[in-house]
Order: C-alpha cells, then sequence, then structure tokens
C-alpha cells in the first residue's frame, strides 16, 4: 500500500488536494533567529523536533545531515533524493560510503551450494567471500570523512533520513561510538519537516555535492595509505558501543546480555527469505525478535488504531459521514476534525475522494498537512518502556541489539536510549555476519 505522497514531490501533497495544501504553504521562512545554543540541549534526549531544528538551523555551531538509507527491493536513490530535495543547508551522509574498507569485513567461509557475490581461489580451496555493509570504518577513517564535510568538534550534528527515523539512527550511533555525544535524530525526518510546512531546498547546493564526495574519497584514500586533508574531527573511540562477533557467541554461553533483534518476526523465525541471496534467515540462539517499527509511531499503525475503533463502534464518524456534514460550525467542525486524526489518515490511504471533499469544505479551519504526516517518530518513554516490558526486555539488565546489517538495530538502541540506556552496544556485523560463519548456530521458530 503506498502512501499518497511522494518524498520528491515540491509540496508534501497529492495533485488532488494540491491546491488546499498550498494555503498553509505560504510562509515559513527557515532560520528563525536560534533560540538556545545546541550546547544547551541534552545529550540524554537522543531527538530534536522539526520545531526545534527550524529555530536553531542557523547556528554556526549546528550540522545538519541526510542519511537517507533504503533496502535494496526498495528501489529509492537516497543521494538522488537528497538532490532534489533536502532541509537546508544539510549535507549528505553517505552510509554505504562511510564504511570499513579493509578485507576485515570479508567474511572468509567453505561454503558449498551456497550463491554469494564471488568466488576466489586460494590455497587449493574454493573460498566464498561475502562482503558485510555498513561496518563501522576505522577511527582515522571516520575522521577524515568527518573531517571533509566539514563539522568539527565543537558542532552539534542533528542527522535525519527520508523515512522519519531509519536509517539517521544508525548514523548517531556511529558519531557516539567515536566519542561525539553532541548527536540528534530529527524526530520525524524529511516528512515531518515538510509536514510542518517548513522550506526545502529543491537543488543541493554544489559545494554540499563535493563534500559528500570528499567524505567518500577521503575513506578510500585513508585504506590505500594515501595522504588526506587536515583532520578538523578527532575520534574518541567507545569500544562498549560495538561488540563483535566472538562477543557474541560467549554471550550465547555466559547469558550476561539480553539479545534483542530488530529484524522482522518471520526472518527471526526462519520462515521469510532475508533480503541478501543466499543468507539463510533465522536468528542467534537465546535472542529475542523486536522488530524496530515497535519503538517508532508509523503511519500504519495509525491507519490500523483507526480500523479498530471504528470496528468497536468507537465515538468516530464513519469518514463517508463525516466528509458530507452540512452546517457545522467552526468549534463542530474543529471538534470533528481534531477528535479523529486517525480517521484523516485514513482517507488519505484509502480514499481520496474523500479527503478531497472533507479538506474542501474545512480547510480554512484545519492544518492539513499536520494531520496527514506520515512520518516515523520516536515513541514516548511512557510507550517505549511498556512495549520493552512486554516482550520480556528488563531495563536493569545488560542489552545487546543487532538486526541484518547493523542498520535498524540503532533504531532500538535510539529507545532505550530516550529510557535512560546510553550504553547499549550494537552487534556491527549482525546477523549478515553471523549467518554466513561455517560454525556459528542458526535457530529457527522460537522466540
Amino acid at each position: 500500500r503506498k502512501p499518497f505522497h511522494s518524498q520528491v514531490a515540491p509540496t508534501y501533497c497529492s495533485n488532488k488536494v494540491k491546491g488546499y495544501f498550498t494555503r498553509y504553504m505560504a510562509s515559513s521562512t527557515v532560520g528563525a533567529q536560534p533560540s538556545f545554543s545546541t550546547l544547551a540541549i541534552s545529550t540524554n534526549e537522543p531527538v530534536v523536533s522539526v520545531d526545534w531544528l527550524h529555530a536553531n538551523i542557523r547556528d554556526p555551531d549546528l550540522k545538519v545531515l541526510d542519511a537517507s538509507w533504503y533496502m535494496p527491493d526498495e528501489q529509492r536513490n537516497p543521494l538522488q533524493e537528497y538532490q532534489v530535495a533536502c532541509i537546508p543547508g544539510a549535507l549528505f551522509f553517505d552510509i554505504d560510503g562511510i564504511t570499513d574498507r579493509t578485507t576485515n569485513m570479508l567474511q572468509l567461509a567453505i561454503r558449498h551450494a551456497f550463491e554469494i557475490d564471488f568466488i576466489t581461489f586460494y590455497d587449493r580451496k574454493a573460498l566464498l567471500i561475502y562482503q558485510l555493509p555498513h561496518m563501522l570504518p576505522a577511527e582515522e577513517a571516520f575522521a577524515a570523512a568527518v573531517s571533509a564535510l566539514g563539522i568539527e568538534n565543537k558542532d552539534g550534528v542533528v542527522v535525519y533520513d527520508g523515512k522519519g527515523i531509519f536509517s539517521a539512527a544508525r548514523v548517531w550511533w556511529m558519531f557516539r561510538t567515536f566519542g561525539h555525544d553532541k548527536v540528534w535524530v530529527l524526530d520525524g525526518g524529511l516528512p515531518r519537516w515538510r509536514a510542518s510546512g517548513y522550506d526545502v531546498e529543491s537543488t543541493a547546493p554544489g559545494d554540499a555535492i563535493l563534500k559528500s564526495s570528499a567524505a567518500t574519497e577521503a575513506i578510500e584514500k585513508v585504506y590505500q595509505g594515501q595522504m588526506v586533508g587536515p583532520t578538523t574531527f578527532q575520534t574518541k573511540f567507545q569500544p562498549h558501543l560495538v561488540w563483535t562477533l566472538d562477543q557474541v557467541k560467549r554471550n550465547i554461553q555466559d547469558k550476561a546480555y539480553q539479545h534483542i533483534d530488530a529484524r522482522s518476526k518471520a526472518r527471526f523465525d526462519g520462515v521469510a527469505p532475508e533480503p541478501r541471496k543466499g543468507i539463510n534467515s533465522g536468528h542467534v540462539p537465546g535472542s529475542k525478535c523486536i522488530p524496530f517499527p515497535q519503538s517508532l509511531v508509523t503511519p500504519n499503525a495509525a491507519l490500523e488504531n483507526w480500523q479498530l475503533e471504528t470496528a468497536e463502534d468507537s465515538q468516530f464518524p464513519e469518514p463517508k459521514e463525516m466528509a458530507t456534514h452540512e452546517g457545522d460550525n467552526y468549534e463542530d467542525a474543529k471538534t470533528i476534525i481534531e477528535g479523529a486524526g486517525n480517521a484523516i489518515k485514513g482517507w488519505a490511504w484509502e480514499n481520496m475522494d474523500q479527503l478531497n471533499e472533507v479538506l474542501h469544505k474545512y480547510y480554512q479551519i484545519m492544518d492539513p498537512l499536520k494531520m496527514l504526516d506520515g512520518s516515523q517518530t520516536l515513541l514516548s518513554r511512557e510507550e517505549l518502556e511498556k512495549k520493552f516490558g512486554q516482550e520480556g526486555i528488563s531495563l536493569d539488565k545488560p542489552i545487546v541489539a543487532s538486526c541484518g546489517t547493523g542498520v535498524t538495530a540503532c533504531i532500538l538502541v535510539l529507545g532505550l536510549h530516550r529510557l535512560g540506556k546510553t550504553d547499549i552496544p550494537v552487534y556491527d556485523g549482525s546477523w549478515t555476519e553471523w549467518a554466513t560463519q561455517p560454525d556459528t548456530p542458526l535457530s529457527t521458530s522460537e522466540r
């Protein structure tokens, strides 16, 4: 089911309702005078709001990064999307490019009947080599890449992505792992920014594209032993925030850490295939499945809640009834619309004609951009604590997180950070590394 909006469209709406939405897009001057310094934000809170960013975006000590990344089957190009719609002044952080480039990220295993990237021959044995994506680069490489982006240690960093909260959490974790705590994820990301009526740049500045390319080139130069430009960012590696394969193996035996897996339940149980060819699904023995969307408020969740409420004869009127009310005064209409925000989201997904009708009738008394915001945002502290508790996770015991390649595990870490658990490590190689080893146990069909 596709949402009605397009991330790369000039405005955050469909053509059917564009005439009504533009009434709310008229004037949003990005870059109001900063209300307070980025240094004043608590690093215990991992996210900032779009309203805060809008008020502080001209702070010279604040850098904004677009860290969008998508699963291969989504067939979306984050760099191209950045070039046609980005938050003003944002730089592009290439998650695929700012990674480890050494042979440490190549796992060698003698496997037969295993579809993989490429085969080499060594010592007369066929070795299958699988490349692990997204592994942390060396400290020197990360420092060189971040310096090429123009980031210094004094800077606060706000990271966003094209889904709301997805890949931005990985970059937030990377900065923290290399000792930079002044980093936050933009809650709701680019979708929430646009839905709030704030301006975007439709053409990324040329120097921003050059900086992104320079960051990737700096990584390559470091691994090739070449000289790089001046380093403005100094790292301080935090080893307790990243786990290795051996640490996961040991944890199976001593069970000192609760291991949570952010992948879907079907992949965790071994009944759905992994998105990468040649990798069996399943899970690390003793781990628990907590799919990353459980830490987020998502458009689908809002729609499902509305469907459930209407099915139980709740107080919300049916969409058609709401869309055809006659003679409602200001307060009546305002109450109807504000009291059924999920229903309005339901129209947006299910019936554009009904949505068009109700917006035409009530456009002067509502803010449709905010009501139809489809961004993923982080759950509240109370909701997060409830979610982890329901899954049997104790916040009083150590936790380690993993996923497919180390990206969505960081969303769980982001949520736990909001709960005060600021020392949660990520198993960097995650399932892609674990499942391609010749001697690691794989479990299926159980929590």
